[in-house]
């Protein structure tokens, strides 16, 4: 069978056809997302849903013109953010990404809402979860009048396509929105009703790849979450392999058939019944790209080209592996969704290794502690071990320094992701995966 698979990320919007028996990528396209609005206000990152939506639909008809046999599509995008659709199915918002920092703000009483949340309902918040930005909009006269439901960007171009009213959103991207009981697979709408949440802006969810409609005579699926379609796109349903995701954040994730949650570490629904246990650092990938700038800030202030550094800094993260006894970084630039008030910090400084190139290397080093930290957590409440690494994310594939960092670390062979475009592949599987032609409004 042939699918379609859209995956809409925060900076670019990926397609693809799929040869799903073969395994084989038949088209693929890449476009930038470029949807971000200023607004002004550093801690607000939301983007233009009809610049993104435009960009989209434009890659499904485009790969529908190359493969013609395609029988389904499947879709995925960026998780936790929110957009508020109307009764007609129209968005009346922007998307507010899973990077948006309202939650995080303080409040009258100087605790930010994710410390609310924790404090009144023992249940884990984080800034970006799209119910945590809806609690903030609604204390702050932010929510549209017309306002009836809300979903994932993934999940608002499923009704554009299929002209659906309202959104059916698989639980994968349920979860990712907050207030979720992951073992049982529903929202907890006894602590959202303690926040103050009306829990009918909720949407409808499936644990199926419930068809959505069609577009343009195609089955069109319930989107799945990103990181269960990276998997998906990567893994397959193979246990003992850890996937390691290394792009604008980082994330480590294993297929488990037991519910098991940690201080940073997640149970996501998956398909068939199973989790992704699944860790997130905030800065991951970024954290290359912010030392990057310092080493072009320092170029530009001297006199030189205002030049891209990654060459220079990819032949010193080489020679960085030469040194015994070398520089610590931690590269919690952002904080953690545990503790956002974390920063990183430098430690083990020496004469010797106070070098560019240690400091190159000890931030890929300290980019691949923190999914390590979290693979342990992982390993010592499940028993689950790595026999095998699969990278995926521009930060992993264009960086051999950082995989072999991350071979070492966790003590298993690292291969790449077969898809450079992972997420929108596993989206093209889900599709394929539709419940019988059954269709849910």
């Amino acid at each position: 069978m042939k699918a379609i698979g859209i995956d809409i990320g925060t900076t670019t919007i990926s397609g693809v056809a799929l040869d799903v028996e073969e395994g084989l990528v038949l088209e693929a396209r890449t476009v930038e997302n470029g949807s971000f609005i200023k607004t002004g206000q550093e801690w607000e990152r939301i983007q233009d849903v009809d610049v993104i939506l435009k960009k989209a639909v434009s890659l499904v008809d485009e790969l529908m013109g190359c493969c013609p046999d395609a029988a389904a599509v499947g879709l995925t995008g960026q998780m936790h953010g929110v957009v508020y659709v109307d009764g007609n199915g129209r968005h009346v918002s922007p998307l507010y990404t899973w990077q948006d920092e309202r939650g995080n703000l303080p409040e009258e009483d100087g605790r930010t809402l994710t410390e609310q949340i924790k404090e009144q309902t023992g249940m884990p918040a984080a800034a970006g979860y799209g119910l945590v930005s809806h609690l903030y909009n609604l204390r702050h006269g932010l929510v549209p009048d017309n306002a009836v439901s809300l979903c994932t960007i993934g999940d608002y171009l499923g009704m554009v396509l299929t002209g659906r009213k309202s959104p059916l959103v698989h639980v994968s991207n349920g979860a990712s929105l907050g207030f979720f009981d992951g073992k049982n697979r529903r929202f907890c709408v006894e602590a959202m009703e303690k926040m103050g949440i009306d829990p009918s802006i909720l949407p409808q969810t499936t644990e199926d790849f419930k068809i959505l409609g069609e577009y343009r005579g195609l089955p069109v699926t319930a989107a799945l979450g990103d990181n269960q379609a990276s998997f998906l796109g990567s893994v397959g349903m193979c246990r003992d392999v850890v996937l390691l995701n290394m792009g604008t954040g980082g994330q480590i994730s294993v297929l488990s058939e037991q519910y098991f949650e940690a201080p940073g570490i997640e149970a996501r629904p998956f398909v068939k019944g199973t989790y992704l246990l699944a860790g997130a650092s905030l800065c991951g990938g970024r954290a290359y790209a912010v030392l990057e700038h310092f080493f072009r800030s320092y170029m530009k202030a001297a006199g030189a080209s205002d030049a891209s550094q990654y060459g220079v800094m990819a032949a010193l993260a080489r020679k960085g592996m030469e040194t015994e006894d070398r520089m610590k970084v931690c590269t919690m630039f952002d904080g953690t969704r545990v503790d956002p008030s974390l920063r990183g910090g430098i430690s083990n400084l020496s004469e010797d290794n106070f070098t560019p190139e240690g400091l190159v290397y000890g931030v890929l080093e300290g980019m691949a502690q923190e999914l390590y930290d979290m693979y342990s957590l992982i390993c010592e409440g499940t028993g689950i071990k790595a026999a095998r690494l699969v990278a995926s994310g521009n930060g992993l594939r264009m960086n051999p320094v950082l995989q072999e960092i991350c071979s070492n670390m966790f003590g298993a062979e690292l291969s790449l992701a077969c898809y450079k475009e992972e997420a929108a592949c596993g989206a093209a599987v889900s599709g394929t995966m539709m419940e019988n032609g059954e269709e849910t409004e």
